[in-house]
């Protein structure tokens, strides 16, 4: 109860929309996260908790096949990390993340599965789920259901972030351009973003496959990794390219980048650098100012 009221006061804070925001021409450190442990696969995305000060990363992993009668878990982790990037804790909820994110509507730490949509049949824990954490903001094994897989989402790894505002999701499509809308209460897109890729100077190749932020700032809505050329393009909410933040020229990007090890969280984006540290380390970027 005491972290359900705790998590209350922020929701309004959480859930507003930021407006005014300028670009930044050049992205700014705001956080690195050296990995306390090894992936258990692949690091995934990122999420954090206001009221905690706790980030989250998510690895993600196919489950084993199980055995006659069992239901094959992902020995994927989550772990927590305090607002200076210190490792907490790590736990096993068994599901096979893609994106990780708070939801200040339900004051819950959220998962997606990979293949949410069932894109590539069906297979048990695919969905969306809520995380346990405690009063002090451990990551725990245990987990609730939020929602079925559902085709809606399109491709099996998508990567979707959550609009809070509007309830609604946007997966980004592989090898394309093309953000699909979803809403979980209906089963086919509620509509889809074309970004003008070409307008900001890059290719379907260049950029992240499957993930794009959700920023919460009205007209720079989106948010997409130009791992190519280094950069953090920004979009509105009906595709148009509206400017760009150069990321550090000596950050050294590797083509794993293009398919996970990203994130959008406390404002800030975040990037997988993997050269950095024994298993790597997370950057978090500022790329929008507050006026």
């Amino acid at each position: 109860m005491r972290v359900l009221n705790l998590l209350c006061c922020v929701a309004l804070l959480s859930s507003a929309s930021l407006v005014n925001a300028e670009i930044l021409p050049e992205a700014q450190l705001g956080i690195k996260i050296p990995l306390a442990k090894k992936p258990t696969t692949r690091p995934m995305t990122v999420a954090h908790i206001p009221a905690l000060k706790r980030y989250y990363i998510a690895d993600g992993g196919l489950a084993p096949m199980g055995g006659e009668g069992e239901v094959a878990t992902s020995k994927s982790q989550i772990h927590a990390y305090d607002d200076e990037g210190n490792y907490i804790n790590s736990a096993r909820p068994g599901y096979d993340n893609r994106s990780i994110y708070y939801n200040p509507n339900t004051y819950k730490l959220e998962t997606i599965t990979y293949n949410i949509s069932s894109d590539v049949g069906f297979s048990p824990n695919s969905g969306i789920f809520s995380i346990d954490v405690s009063e002090t903001g451990e990551v725990k094994d245990t987990s609730s259901d939020v929602h079925g897989f559902n085709p809606a989402f399109g491709d099996s790894a998508t990567m979707p972030s959550y609009n809070p505002d509007t309830n609604q999701y946007y997966a980004k499509q592989e090898r394309g351009n093309k953000v699909w809308v979803v809403e979980t209460k209906s089963r086919e897109k509620v509509s889809e973003i074309a970004l003008d890729l070409k307008a900001a100077g890059a290719e379907f190749h260049d950029v992240s496959d499957h993930y794009i932020a959700y920023s919460g700032v009205k007209g720079q809505e989106l948010v997409l990794l130009d791992v190519d050329h280094k950069a953090v393009l920004i979009f509105d909410l009906s595709g148009k390219y509206v400017g760009r933040s150069e990321l550090p020229k000596d950050l050294k990007l590797r083509s794993q980048n293009h398919f996970n090890g990203t994130g959008y969280a406390n404002n800030m984006l975040f990037v997988y650098h993997e050269p950095e540290g024994e298993f790597g380390t997370y950057y978090g970027f500022k790329v929008l100012k507050n006026n």
